[in-house]
């Protein structure tokens, strides 16, 4: 009956595990020169998610690219966290990250609006899957700080309902003060 249990648990891991969705963000080609010529290797950079809420990031190093691909897949698999989604298509809110000379800014945004980021962010927002977001890379363009700084600004979300917990509030409250905010202030423009 052990067993049995056993294969169920593994079965459902392969299931959970065929639903990852995996990007190659970039591919270097490194040489080692040595007495009888040079030594070739490869470095690779992979993002990976479940396109519901869930990305990690990877690194693998190996003499042959595809050994380099799956080292980094089975890193970032191993290094995946959870950032929760408005409506399952966009932030919460707006975030910043920063990792070395690498900066970036996202921004939730309206329906329709679609992933507006560049390279490395964008395969990141792909795998995690927001369909809405705008992002602005500052600095750095190398696509391991870039990755780095888009999970460090990932990992500053938090959804409305963790933070009525950690106030002691109702999700209401947290999100009513958002709207009423802006409901005053637009009644504000229309009575002046």
């Amino acid at each position: 009956m052990a067993e049995e249990r056993g294969r169920g648990r593994r079965r459902d891991r392969e299931e959970e595990v065929s639903e990852i969705v995996d990007k190659l963000v970039g591919i270097n080609r490194v040489a080692k020169t040595v007495k009888g010529g040079k030594n070739f290797g490869f470095a690779a950079l992979v993002v990976v998610g479940d396109q519901k809420g869930r990305a990690g990031f990877g690194k693998g190093k190996a003499r042959e690219v595809p050994e380099a691909i799956r080292k980094a897949t089975e890193e970032a698999k191993r290094n995946m966290v959870r950032v929760p989604l408005r409506e399952g298509r966009t932030l919460h809110h707006d975030g910043k990250g920063r990792h070395g000379a690498g900066k970036v800014v996202l921004r939730a945004a309206p329906p329709g609006t679609g992933v507006i980021a560049g390279g490395p962010m964008r395969a990141v927002m792909e795998v995690l899957g927001v369909q809405d977001v705008v992002g602005k890379s500052i600095g750095s363009s190398n696509p391991y700080n870039m990755v780095r700084a888009t999970f460090d600004a990932l990992k500053e979300q938090a959804s409305p309902r963790s933070v009525a917990s950690k106030r002691g509030l109702k999700v209401q409250d947290v999100v009513g003060r958002r709207t009423d905010g802006a409901s005053e202030a637009g009644m504000a423009d229309i009575v002046s």
